[in-house]
């Protein structure tokens, strides 16, 4: 069996998705959670394009075991400089070197020519292997460079001490058979390709990122770079669970080749991302969406009565999907909560636990049954270590189709109670209002998300919201069985986010 490395890039180029930003805290768990989930190599971030990247790369280096921990720098010293001393602490430290060498980025980006481009890959791959063994090198718009000189510096790199050569379809540009001919056609015309491991790196601007990504693996690639819930730059990365669930699922097509990744934490690991990104994971999305292993259809539901297989080509179990099964209610307790949260597998602190316990039973009594959904959504927002600067303590909201929306709210900070009204389009608006003036800070919405976690009248709502205040962008969440609550729930998590910043 052939291995297919999973380097994931969530921590770097998921982030650079707009509004995607993670403080340091926030990459440190989920680097905690693709441990679990068994990736090979954690891209954690770009540690010379802010201080701030720079302490979160280190921090990850020194506290994540397991995982090769892979920092990327442009073909500049300083570049590389920073990468070995963010990732130096790392027992498998990576540099990661990137440089265009397609035309179009060469004529007006780069501004150089062909033989200026392979001396500076060289140079830069010498430099890096300085520092330690492992190096990789990506010719950056690899499938809109022309073949002949992408073989030249693939060649050239290897022969300076690149280890990994990747090949980025940098703007989603490769159909995927075109861009499988090219990684085909470097093993053929690169003669020593066999001194390091092909990768790829492609993005989704036509859809067709984890189809090309699977392409190249056919045709030789054995490292795939890619993404928790597939984001990224402008319309995201290939998606990292259906890679693998594709490669586990097709056994007749991919029969020698496998990952390490440990499928039933995929589930946990999408959640856990899109609740620190504030990117709400699609219904309809592959493998991780709400509606993945739902069936309206009676003659759906009908097969998959008879036959689960005849409508699901994956089992929910297998990639931790634990649908909305009812679980507890009101007279469960703490012992049996405790229990079923580890079968969701969360390993909570006694104090957490605590809280956890009181939220669960704060709704049980606001609604009848409690699903898996709705423990997780608890879990969510009573685990956060982010200390808060405001609690809410109270509103009141009064709206009509004849009459202004306004709204009261009333604010804990440090021992006091702060309490503001204002008026607003709606009650959500009045009440966002109200907490503007009651903290004295100005917050800027810039998306308003609403989705039901569970099901029923009941439902426990779900709002996640990205707010813009003292020149910061945050997203956050909130939960409730009452909307307008939620939502004032996710504005305050989002300036106490900001004033953790």
């Amino acid at each position: 069996m052939d291995k297919i490395i999973i380097f994931d890039t969530t921590l770097r180029d998921g982030e650079q998705a707009p509004g995607a930003s993670l403080n340091q805290r926030e990459k440190l768990e989920v680097a905690s959670a693709l441990v679990h989930l068994g990736v090979d190599i954690i891209e954690a971030g770009f540690p010379i394009s802010s201080a701030g990247d720079f302490a979160a790369v280190k921090a990850v280096a020194k506290s994540i075991k397991g995982p090769v921990i892979c920092g990327l720098a442009r073909a500049i010293k300083k570049d590389i400089d920073a990468v070995y001393q963010a990732v130096k602490f790392s027992k498998r430290p990576r540099i990661h070197v990137f440089l265009a060498t397609s035309k179009i980025h060469m004529q007006y980006k780069l501004k150089k020519a062909e033989d200026e481009i392979l001396r500076l890959a060289v140079s830069s791959v010498k430099y890096a292997r300085r520092y330690c063994s492992d190096i990789e090198f990506s010719p950056e718009d690899a499938s809109r460079t022309e073949r002949e000189f992408l073989f030249k510096v693939v060649e050239a790199v290897i022969a300076a001490g690149a280890t990994t050569v990747n090949i980025p379809d940098t703007v989603g540009y490769a159909d995927p058979v075109e861009f499988g001919s090219v990684i085909k056609a470097i093993k053929e015309n690169v003669s020593n390709i066999d001194q390091a491991i092909i990768s790829v790196h492609c993005h989704d601007d036509l859809g067709l990122a984890v189809a090309s990504s699977l392409e190249a693996i056919k045709n030789g690639a054995r490292q795939v770079e890619c993404t928790i819930n597939g984001i990224g730059e402008r319309a995201g990365n290939a998606s990292m669970e259906e890679i693998v669930m594709a490669i586990k699922t097709r056994r007749d097509i991919f029969s020698d080749l496998e990952t390490t990744i440990n499928t039933q934490q995929i589930y946990k690991v999408s959640r856990l991302v899109s609740k620190l990104t504030g990117f709400a994971v699609a219904p309809n999305k592959a493998i991780v969406g709400g509606n993945a292993f739902r069936h309206e259809a009676g003659i759906h539901q009908d097969g998959v009565l008879k036959e689960r297989s005849t409508y699901e080509i994956i089992r929910p179990e297998d990639v931790g999907f634990t649908g909305i099964g009812l679980v507890l209610g009101k007279h469960s307790g703490r012992h049996a909560l405790s229990e079923r949260l580890k079968e969701l597998g969360f390993k909570l602190t006694a104090g957490q636990l605590d809280k956890v316990n009181k939220r669960f039973k704060e709704l049980a009594d606001k609604k009848k049954n409690i699903f898996d959904g709705d423990l997780i959504s608890i879990v969510e927002d009573e685990t956060k270590v982010i200390k808060p600067v405001w609690r809410l303590e109270s509103f009141e909201i009064n709206s009509g189709t004849k009459i202004t929306p306004t709204a009261s709210v009333s604010l804990k900070y440090k021992n006091k109670i702060l309490s503001a009204e204002s008026s607003g389009d709606g009650p959500v608006d009045a009440c966002f209002r109200a907490i503007d003036r009651a903290t004295g800070i100005k917050g800027e919405l810039q998306d308003y998300r609403i989705e039901a976690v569970t099901k029923g009248k009941d439902a426990l709502g779900e709002v996640s919201l990205k707010l813009k205040a003292k020149e910061r962008v945050v997203t956050a969440r909130g939960s409730s069985t009452d909307i307008i609550e939620a939502s004032i729930m996710a504005y305050i998590n989002a300036l106490n986010k900001i004033e953790s910043l």
